[in-house]
């Protein structure tokens, strides 16, 4: 909000100076007045939004729940040996996972 406040006032000093010399039958300039459009459009616009700031995005104070206890069943494991016969009519044994 400051760089955008001090960006509006250079760009308006230097709409200022950039204005040829005012004469005292025009009152203010066409970038004067300008500048001074500006200048009170930030300023009200400020004073607007700081009005509506009520300390934060969210009502009330942030509040830790512990997650849902979840209850999953253990399969019951356990390796066995087991043989088979290959087509070639030799016997392996492998050790075989075997959940009930």
């Amino acid at each position: 909000m400051k760089n955008s406040l001090i960006a509006a006032l250079v760009a308006a000093s230097v709409a200022v100076v950039a204005t040829p010399s005012a004469q005292a039958r025009d009152g203010i300039g066409a970038g004067g007045a300008a500048a001074l459009g500006v200048l009170g459009g930030l300023a009200i616009g400020g004073a607007i939004a700081s009005s509506q700031n009520d300390g934060g995005y969210y009502p009330g104070r942030p509040v830790y729940r512990a997650p849902r206890p979840v209850y999953v069943e253990e399969e019951v494991c356990h390796m066995e040996r087991r043989g088979y016969v290959d087509a070639y009519g030799y016997e392996h044994i492998r050790r075989v996972r075997v959940c009930e």
